[in-house]
């Protein structure tokens, strides 16, 4: 290479470390990319998305020629470094060492590090176009490819190691429910709509059914004045209609045609016990807000009325289903057990507490503000109290706000 300026030489490892970069940009593009957009890409039609998922599918022919360009490119610059090096200031040790140093930095930082870091945050962008080259490169390099992937496939073996298959990579539902919560494909109420129908295969009759003591029903017996202002007062499109006792239920009343009851019967369930006694009802609606969250009216002072603090604290109603407050305030009440609120310090303390009483609950510090009719009406959630709710709630001073 004595003929060759330095200026040549220079410019022809300038070159070798830019093909270097385009290999380590092009294998983590590939790595990275997101199949399933990809795919999506494909079946619209998009040519570079079908050439992506061919070279994809033949993952280890596609690193055999990526690494193979690499290792060739790197070690012809390593070769350039060192004529160069010679050429400036001959041949002493000390020289060689420096070169060496300077070319294991300018391949780290222009070869390696900095195209890597491209190649993994524009993945989705940059496969498709490197395709159209490594694709003629696979193609050409077959033979020697295929040659080194013996050697690569006998070392495996004698290693014991088998290549991940898709089958390997399925989901578990605690998986899935990760990814939908914290990766970055599902935003704002997509991401929670997810979220509960991937955990409604957990969810009972009771976590959705309304406690019998709190059922608004129209009992028949009543005198017709009182039944006309139950009509006129309900907040409710259905009421169950029974006579003398809750447990004997007649029929449902639909409140548009007040003197028919409700023909079907099949969007409103009431639970019963093994003895047949009423436990409480559920509607279809209970069922799809676990899903979407809440959209039906909810009576005023019901059971899901939240108010902040100044101090960040959550007055909260004691009837309050558990499976709410973790959704809405990111409490990590337990709900295997009791399913409101009221129920869970009952059933911690073992009786009924008086106002002012103290407690925690999984990590969670509570005041009881109020008792009545044998149960706790009223409680304080002391800061901090889970995260921000999946919806906004009640200040004090009746305008909306968001515990942060």
């Amino acid at each position: 290479m004595d003929d060759i300026s330095l200026r040549s030489l220079a410019v022809a490892l300038a070159v070798l470390l830019a093909i270097a970069a385009f290999f380590s940009i092009a294998e983590t593009a590939m790595m990275a990319v997101n199949r399933y957009r990809l795919k999506h890409r494909a079946r619209k039609g998009e040519r570079g998305a079908r050439l992506t998922l061919q070279l994809l599918d033949k993952t280890d022919k596609l690193l055999g020629v990526i690494l193979l360009g690499n290792t060739l490119v790197n070690a012809g610059a390593a070769t350039l470094t060192a004529v160069i090096t010679k050429r400036l200031f001959g041949e002493g040790e000390l020289a060689l060492g420096l070169g060496t140093l300077a070319i294991a930095f300018a391949i780290l930082v222009f070869s390696e590090i900095t195209p890597k870091v491209v190649g993994a945050a524009h993945a989705d962008r940059i496969a498709a176009p490197v395709s159209f080259l490594l694709a003629p490169m696979l193609k050409a390099a077959t033979p020697i490819v295929w040659f080194v992937n013996l050697f690569v496939q006998g070392l495996l073996k004698t290693l014991r190691i088998k290549p991940a298959s898709e089958a390997d990579a399925t989901l578990t539902q605690e998986e899935l429910r990760s990814l939908v919560l914290e990766g970055q494909y599902f935003r704002g109420k997509h991401r929670a709509m997810l979220a509960n129908l991937i955990d409604l295969e957990s969810v009972t009759v009771d976590d959705v059914m309304t406690p019998r003591n709190q059922i608004h029903a129209l009992d028949l017996a009543a005198k017709p004045s009182q039944i006309a202002q139950q009509l006129a007062t309900s907040y409710h499109t259905r009421l169950p209609a029974y006579e003398g006792e809750l447990d004997n239920i007649v029929g449902v009343i639909h409140l548009k045609h007040v003197l028919q009851l409700q023909r079907g019967g099949d969007v409103l369930g009431l639970v019963v016990d093994e003895y047949g006694d009423l436990k409480g009802l559920t509607t279809i609606e209970d069922t799809i807000e676990e899903i979407i969250g809440d959209f039906t009216t909810q009576a005023p002072g019901g059971a899901e009325t939240y108010r902040r603090s100044q101090d960040g604290s959550v007055v909260v109603d004691g009837l309050a289903p558990l499976r709410t407050l973790n959704r809405k305030l990111g409490t990590k009440f337990p709900i295997d057990g009791p399913k409101t609120l009221n129920g869970l310090i009952v059933d911690r303390l073992g009786e009924i507490p008086a106002a002012g009483t103290h407690v925690d609950v999984e990590g969670q510090s509570i005041e009881i503000l109020q008792t009545q009719d044998r149960g706790v009406k009223v409680v304080r959630l002391l800061a901090p109290v889970g995260r921000a709710p999946s919806a906004p709630l009640q200040s004090h001073d009746g305008q909306a706000s968001s515990i942060g």
